[in-house]
């Protein structure tokens, strides 16, 4: 499947999830849902995986990715009023580290998934 078929998938589910809880709710129900919504449409995912952030081979912290979905997608997701640089960087931290190129940051806050998400690339800084 296609990087942009994979995107499209999730973002669906996403956006399944809020047309039914709207805004609102903690970062965590969002999650509970997403992945209710993923498993029925048979995609796989895991859920707050551990990320191991290494300087000079050394594990200097741990980080842990909401989800990553068919083993490829890193998903964080957040239910604030508005993203920020921060939330962008967190993903492409988790994506370096985890050496993959391609994320999806979901907000629920607000009437629309696609205005309050972000398709985040490893090499974007």
């Amino acid at each position: 499947m296609s990087d942009s078929e994979l995107t499209g998938r999730v973002l669906g589910a996403a956006m399944e999830v809020h047309s039914a809880l709207g805004a609102g709710f903690r970062e965590q129900t969002y999650e509970n849902a997403l992945a209710v919504e993923l498993g029925s449409r048979g995609i796989s995912f895991e859920r707050q995986v551990s990320v191991r952030l290494v300087y000079k081979d050394v594990v200097v912290g741990e980080g842990k990715v909401d989800l990553l979905v068919e083993g490829e997608l890193v998903i964080e997701l957040k239910a604030v009023e508005r993203l920020h640089d921060a939330h962008r960087d967190q993903v492409i931290t988790y994506l370096r580290a985890m050496q993959l190129p391609l994320g999806l940051l979901i907000n629920f806050h607000g009437d629309n998934i696609r205005d309050h998400s972000r398709r985040v690339i490893a090499d974007q800084a």
